[in-house]
């Protein structure tokens, strides 16, 4: 019988409360003991959700690494800058990890982590949720959603965060290194700007709200057709529950969020400087060659589309389904995943990886076994890299020769 796994969640907000979801659906493998949030609302409703005590409430995970280990992991999903800190505090007290993606925000401190866990020989799983989606791992790769987290959102601002290729597409890089296998990659080289999300941009007779705004109806960012209109709707979840930080969602707290806060900013008036297109190009041992887009404006939410051209085949993957089209016999076959995920993960926004992510963990730790995340210590810190490299070569315009110190 596997045993029962408690967890601690260091941050509470939209990714704390999907992973702590696991202990709902599954009480009797993951339990939440603890929770450590600055945001009495934040913390306070997970609280509630999962009947944590009152002595294991905390607005500063400080406090719990003051104690004695009370926990068998911690899901830490504090804002990316801060992911550094409670990491290698939280492996040095023995606490297996889960990291929401990216690892940090510079190389130094992804090392920092990775070197921590190895050295206190605890179990470390970071939030790349491809790896866990049942169609992609079969491959053995939204337009408001731009403008809702990298425009006037947490992720807009560099100083605040970090750049867009790391917040958001770690992941992907991840999945291409995966792919490439044992073939290290060579060189690289990127390109990226801030394309659209400008005051040049704005429409004439725009407002600097959404509410107040002339001309918001004929706008596909208006806010109020993002976020009122949702929760007139009954709609509570992402992204209308990030914007009400201090209380659940009605139509009366989200008209005062858009009235005072960032998302009711008009879209060409936002302090945002991450790129909102980039394109990465990489070169892999032996030929292989490897190209990621980025961009702001598609029609689907968190889909990915991926095309692998090998010499006998041409692998196809529109974000449902996987076809695979044989050049001897000149046929197409197509490959569909039955995936019977949850339904509050799969409305989640990763197509149910964030479940599966959550089940290989929770099965890790219950049976001390790091072999079932798909994402090691090591191969995530690679991938990261790759990541911080391709940012360089977009700043310093040239291609970035891997290891050996060359320049183009």
């Amino acid at each position: 019988m596997t045993s029962l796994v408690s967890v601690i969640v260091v941050g509470a907000g939209c990714r704390g409360e999907i992973y702590s979801k696991f202990a709902s659906i599954h009480p009797e493998r993951m339990k939440v003991v603890g929770v450590a949030d600055p945001r009495k609302f934040a913390r306070s409703k997970l609280q509630q959700q999962h009947k944590i005590v009152d002595e294991n409430v905390f607005d500063d995970w400080h406090c719990i690494v003051e104690r004695e280990r009370f926990a068998d992991a911690v899901a830490i999903c504090t804002p990316d800058s801060l992911h550094k800190g409670p990491a290698v505090a939280f492996a040095k007290k023995g606490y297996h990890i889960l990291l929401e993606k990216p690892m940090a925000t510079t190389a130094e401190d992804c090392v920092a982590i990775v070197e921590a866990c190895t050295k206190s020989g605890v179990i470390l799983s970071v939030g790349h949720v491809l790896r866990y989606d049942p169609t992609i791992h079969k491959i053995k790769v939204g337009f408001y959603h731009f403008a809702h987290s990298f425009v006037r959102g947490n992720w807009r601002n560099e100083a605040e965060s970090s750049f867009v290729l790391l917040t958001k597409s770690c992941h992907d890089i991840d999945l291409i290194h995966d792919w490439a296998g044992a073939r290290r990659c060579l060189k690289l080289s990127s390109f990226g700007s801030v394309s659209h999300f400008r005051k040049e941009n704005k429409p004439a007779g725009a407002g600097m709200r959404c509410l107040d705004c002339s001309v918001e109806k004929v706008c596909p960012y208006s806010a109020r057709k993002i976020y009122l209109d949702r929760v007139k709707q009954g709609h509570t979840g992402w992204p209308v529950s990030v914007i009400c930080p201090s209380s659940l969602p009605d139509i009366e707290s989200v008209t005062e969020a858009l009235r005072t806060g960032p998302y009711g900013r008009c879209v060409y008036e936002c302090d945002n400087d991450v790129c909102s297109n980039q394109v990465v190009n990489m070169e892999f041992e032996g030929g292989l060659t490897a190209v990621f887009s980025m961009v702001a404006f598609t029609k689907e939410i968190c889909k990915r589309k991926t095309t692998i051209y090998g010499s006998k085949g041409e692998l196809s993957y529109d974000g449902h389904d996987v076809c695979v089209f044989d050049f001897l016999t000149q046929s197409s076959i197509k490959h569909t995943v039955q995936d019977n995920t949850p339904s509050v993960f799969a409305m989640s926004g990763h197509g149910g990886a964030d479940y599966h992510l959550m089940d290989a963990f929770i099965s890790a730790v219950a049976n001390n076994d790091p072999s079932l995340i798909r994402s090691g210590p090591e191969e995530t810190l690679l991938s990261h890299l790759l990541v911080f490299e391709a940012e360089r070569s977009r700043l310093e315009g040239r291609v970035v020769y891997i290891g050996d110190g060359s320049q183009s």
